[in-house]
């Protein structure tokens, strides 16, 4: 299944998109450009053709080194657009798609206030993370390091959930990861979870899910 970028209830500037399993994230920056996290295969067709409600993409954010398939489509249809990772992500990313990857502080410096860039300690894929803060809503968005269950587009759920090849292909210092995480969310304390795989979770108890979901796997 594929479905057109809808706005997220409570996220300005917000938005997802979904091909099969995968979801995308777009978000507005300051200059009403959107960020892309993890573009993907497929979605840049239907990017293009919401540009005149959506507007001009400016950055493509690779949000690890396992979610790269759809970047050369992504930079082929916009190639003005900025493409950016984590440093510990870049090595395999170059490598792998023979791009070339801005540093994230030229993101970061497109950041509304109360949005911001996170890179988890211990793992092994340089996974980014971004947290994004509104009048009623906090949200998370992730790549691999939680999921949730696929619900139609424009629907939410309330559980979320741990990949189960997480673990051992994203982690590698479990203590370590699990101390940043777990600190990271106290403080961030999310009702909205963004993955990029599955559905976005809204929920009272979302940080309680994630700090228990690390609890339980690590």
């Amino acid at each position: 299944m594929t479905s057109g970028f809808s706005a997220v209830t409570g996220l300005e500037g917000v938005f997802v998109a979904r091909a099969g399993k995968l979801s995308s994230i777009a978000l507005r920056l300051r200059d009403n450009s959107l960020c892309i996290y993890s573009p993907v295969s497929g979605l840049e067709t239907i990017l293009a053709e919401q540009a005149d409600t959506l507007g001009d993409v400016s950055t493509l954010l690779a949000p690890n080194h396992y979610h790269n398939k759809g970047l050369a489509a992504h930079v082929k249809a916009f190639p003005k657009a900025s493409l950016c990772c984590s440093a510990a992500a870049r090595p395999r990313l170059t490598q792998i798609t023979g791009l070339k990857f801005a540093p994230l502080d030229d993101l970061t410096q497109q950041l509304w206030d109360g949005h911001s860039v996170h890179e988890p300690d211990g793992l092994k894929t340089g996974e980014v993370w971004l947290h994004a803060q509104f009048d009623t809503e906090r949200a998370l968005v992730v790549t691999d390091a939680f999921n949730s269950a696929l619900q139609p587009p424009g629907s939410y759920g309330n559980t979320a959930g741990l990949l189960g090849t997480f673990p051992r292909y994203g982690v590698n210092d479990a203590a370590l990861y699990t101390s940043w995480a777990t600190g990271f969310l106290s403080k961030a304390n999310p009702t909205m979870l963004l993955p990029c795989h599955g559905s976005p979770v809204r929920s009272a108890d979302l940080t309680q899910q994630l700090t228990g979901l690390l609890q339980k796997a690590f």
